[in-house]
C-alpha cells in the first residue's frame, strides 16, 4: 500500500483545496493507497475535509522559517512507500525537509502546480526544484511558462495532467436560489465562483454590468476573499446602484448545485488561468459561460461551440457577450449542451485520477530524488 499525504496550508477554500478534496474522496476508498491530509487549524478547512472522514494531521505549516512542522510531520514518514503532494511551493520546502529528516528514500515529493509562475533563480529555489520529484501542470499552457524560464532542465520531471472536477456532495441543503434572492422570471441568473480576488476579474466584471439592462439579470457572486477586497467590491456595487442585481453570497457548499441554477456563468480573469476550474465546472453542469482566453482556456475552450471567450480587462468586450447570452436563450442552450458533451468525452475525472494514481506508482518504482538538504547534493538534472 502506498501512503499519500496531501498537504494543504491556505486559509481560504479555493480550487486547489477543491481539487484535493476531490482526488483524496476516491483516494479513500482505493485499496492500493492509504491517505491522509496535512493542514492548518482554519475551521473552513477543517470542516469540508472532516465530511470525508479521513485521517488529518495538524501542523503550523509556516513555510520555510518553521522547523517545527517538518520533524512533526517525518514522524509519518519513517516507513513505507510515501507520496507527499503538496499544492504550493512553500509547502514544498516542508515536505523535502521531512523526507530528509525521515531518512526514508521511498518517498516522493509531488507538486500539484495550480498556476502559471515564473521559478525564481535564487540559491533556495533552485535547490528546491533540484529536490521535487514531478512537478504537475494542468496545461500546456502553465508547464511551457515554467520551464521556458528554467531552461528545460527540469522537464524531464513535469507532467501535463489536465484537471478535472466531479461532483462532490457535501451534505449541505441547496436553496433555491431565485426565491432566495427575490428574482422576477424574466430575470436571468448570472453565476461568477471562485476566489474573490483582484487577479479574478471582478471589477471588470461589474464595470461591464453597469452598461447592461438592469431588469434583465441579476449576478450571484459565490465565494471568499480578503476583507479588504471585499470591501472595494461593495463599495462599487452600492456606488454604482448595483444593490439590487448583485448579491454577495460568500462561501457555499455543493457548488455544482448552485451552478445548475444559473442561466450562464461568468469567469473574468485578468491574470492567466492556469486551467480554470470554474470553465470545467460550469461545462460538467452543462451551462453555457463566459471566460478570459488569456490563459489554458483555449486549449479545451473553443470561442462560439461550448463557451464565449473575450480578452481579460476589456469591459466592451464582456458588455457585448453578456447581452449575447441575456437576449438569446438558444445560445445559452446550444453552447451549455455542447459544453456538457465536450466534458463528458474529453474531461471527465476517471480519466485525470487514473493519471494521477499512475504516477503516484511510476514515481516509486523510479530512483529518488537526492533531497536538497542531503551533503552531497546529486539531484538530478538535464
Amino acid at each position: 500500500m502506498i501512503n499519500v499525504f496531501h498537504i494543504v496550508s491556505n486559509k481560504h477554500w479555493t480550487g486547489a483545496e477543491q481539487y484535493t478534496y476531490d482526488l483524496v474522496a476516491l483516494l479513500r476508498n482505493d485499496p492500493k493507497f492509504y491517505v491522509e491530509v496535512v493542514c492548518r487549524k482554519h475551521a473552513n478547512i477543517l470542516k469540508q475535509y472532516r465530511r470525508l472522514e479521513i485521517p488529518i494531521s495538524i501542523l503550523p505549516l509556516k513555510g520555510v522559517t518553521d522547523i517545527d512542522s517538518p520533524v512533526r510531520f517525518a514522524r509519518l514518514l519513517r516507513k513505507g512507500q510515501n507520496i507527499i503532494h503538496v499544492h504550493s511551493f512553500r509547502d514544498a520546502f516542508m515536505a523535502v525537509m521531512a523526507r530528509r529528516i525521515s531518512e526514508n528514500r521511498d518517498t516522493r515529493v509531488v507538486i500539484s502546480v495550480h498556476g502559471v509562475y515564473k521559478p525564481k533563480s535564487n540559491y533556495m529555489y533552485t535547490k528546491l526544484y533540484k529536490s521535487i520529484d514531478c512537478f504537475v501542470f494542468s496545461s500546456m499552457m502553465a508547464r511551457d511558462a515554467f520551464i521556458g524560464k528554467a531552461k528545460k532542465q527540469y522537464a524531464d520531471r513535469t507532467v501535463v495532467l489536465r484537471d478535472s472536477v466531479c461532483d462532490s456532495q457535501l451534505g449541505t441543503v441547496v436553496p433555491d436560489l431565485r426565491r432566495e434572492l427575490g428574482l422576477d422570471s424574466h430575470q436571468a441568473l448570472i453565476m461568477y465562483h471562485g476566489k474573490l480576488a483582484a487577479e479574478k476579474g471582478l471589477d471588470v466584471l461589474l464595470e461591464a454590468l453597469t452598461h447592461v439592462d438592469r431588469s434583465k439579470y441579476h449576478l450571484a457572486i459565490i465565494g471568499d476573499g480578503q476583507p479588504k477586497y471585499k470591501a472595494q467590491i461593495k463599495g462599487f456595487i452600492v456606488a454604482n446602484k448595483l444593490v439590487h442585481n448583485v448579491s454577495l453570497l460568500g462561501f457555499r457548499d455543493n457548488i455544482l448545485e448552485y451552478l445548475r441554477q444559473a442561466d450562464f456563468g461568468i469567469l473574468p480573469s485578468i491574470q492567466p488561468e492556469a486551467l480554470g476550474i470554474t470553465n470545467l465546472e460550469y461545462m460538467m453542469a452543462g451551462k453555457a459561460h463566459i471566460s478570459s482566453n488569456n490563459g489554458a482556456q483555449p486549449e479545451y475552450v473553443q470561442d462560439g461551440v461550448n463557451g464565449i471567450l473575450v480578452p481579460p480587462a476589456d469591459v466592451n468586450a464582456l458588455t457585448e457577450a453578456i447581452n449575447r447570452l441575456l437576449n438569446n436563450n438558444a445560445e445559452r442552450s446550444r453552447l451549455g449542451s455542447q459544453a456538457k458533451h465536450d466534458f463528458e468525452n474529453r474531461l471527465d475525472y476517471p480519466v485525470f485520477y487514473k493519471g494521477m494514481t499512475d504516477l503516484y506508482v511510476h514515481l516509486l518504482e523510479s530512483a529518488p530524488v537526492v533531497n536538497m538538504l542531503a551533503p552531497n547534493d546529486t539531484s538530478m538534472e538535464n
